[in-house]
């Protein structure tokens, strides 16, 4: 899966009850979780017993779990419990019908767009696997590194553009739909404003 080496390859089925038992799960939170997924499975174990790569510092494998969904529009809350409750570096390739997407924890959920599960792929890049992590989070969130920024600062600094963004977007909808021009100008105003911060972002 995602154009991984063969030998990566794995087919464990993850059983939810095992789950719940290990983290013992109150019965609201197996409600939410079972509400999103139906079927959690591992198909991919990343580690330098199965790839040419050397352990990092902090990242010595990675699994790919894929996820079928129940739903096409889950809670993001019940995949980062899932993420959180498995103490392991884990993409999750979330799977409804034919369609599917990456996700990943670092800080906050990470997410691609949906794609055919065929077109998802993860590229090795680096030298150890502290880099080949960081490289994978970076394709996942889709985005680069800036200015010598962490990663860590570099997803902060992207999450606080996008939320300009949108809510240039949602200003700009207001300023289109206004009529009387002192309050368009003032929405005007703002949204400038708000472009200029987006810049100040480094």
């Amino acid at each position: 899966m995602l154009g991984l080496p063969k030998a990566t390859e794995l087919n464990k089925q993850l059983p939810k009850k095992a789950i719940y038992a290990k983290f013992k799960m109150n019965t609201a939170e197996k409600e939410k979780m079972d509400k999103d997924i139906s079927r959690i499975t591992i198909v991919n174990e990343v580690s330098p017993s199965k790839v040419s790569l050397s352990p990092g510092k902090e990242v010595q494998s990675f699994f790919v779990i894929l996820v079928a969904l129940k739903r096409k529009d889950y809670s993001e809350k019940t995949i980062n419990t899932l993420s959180n409750l498995i103490p392991q570096n884990l993409i999750l390739v979330l799977q409804y019908d034919d369609k599917a997407k990456l996700a990943i924890y670092r800080t906050k959920l990470l997410q691609t767009e949906w794609k055919s599960l065929n077109d998802l792929k993860i590229h090795l890049q680096g030298l150890d696997f502290d880099k080949v992590w960081e490289n994978v989070v970076l394709q996942i969130a889709g985005m680069n590194l800036e200015n010598g920024n962490s990663l860590d600062a570099q997803i902060e600094i992207n999450s606080k553009k996008e939320k300009i963004k949108k809510e240039i977007e949602k200003l700009e909808k207001q300023a289109r739909a206004e009529k009387q021009p002192k309050k368009k100008f003032a929405l005007v105003s703002k949204i400038k404003k708000l472009k200029n911060d987006i810049l100040m972002f480094k």
